[in-house]
């Protein structure tokens, strides 16, 4: 089992960065594939990113999001980040990170209801 807490939102303008951090307990982090997922009030849950558990860290993007966002992670760390460039008032959301404890390898997956651990979130609000 792994507990997840997100960290790093905040109130930015238009076109503004961001990095979110989540820190992730328990010494089998490694084992585990990460997603960032994001959630508007009164809305589904949408994926972001997500990022493999194999070396060479395979990743996938939403397409709102590629070429703006990236995801790593660092098991030493017990952490996965989310980089977020170029934010529109459109990304204003909470944000998620969740692990999947049975994806393969190499799989990045994409379908929220596949993750297993979810953190708290935390508010990104993108003001223009």
């Amino acid at each position: 089992q792994v507990q997840l807490a997100e960290s790093g939102g905040g109130l930015v303008q238009v076109g503004a960065s961001l990095r979110l951090s989540c820190a992730g307990s328990g010494r089998t982090f490694s084992n585990y594939t990460m997603g960032w997922f994001r959630q508007v009030p009164g809305l589904e849950r949408e994926f972001v990113a997500a990022i493999s558990r194999g070396v060479g860290r395979s990743t996938s993007y939403a397409d709102s999001v590629k070429g703006r966002f990236t995801i790593s992670r660092d098991n030493a760390k017990n952490a996965v980040y989310l980089q977020m460039n170029s934010l529109k008032p459109e990304d204003t959301a909470v944000y998620y990170c969740a692990a999947d404890a049975n994806a393969g390898l190499y799989f990045t997956q994409r379908r929220g209801s596949q993750y297993d651990f979810w953190g708290q979130g935390t508010q990104v609000t993108v003001s223009s």
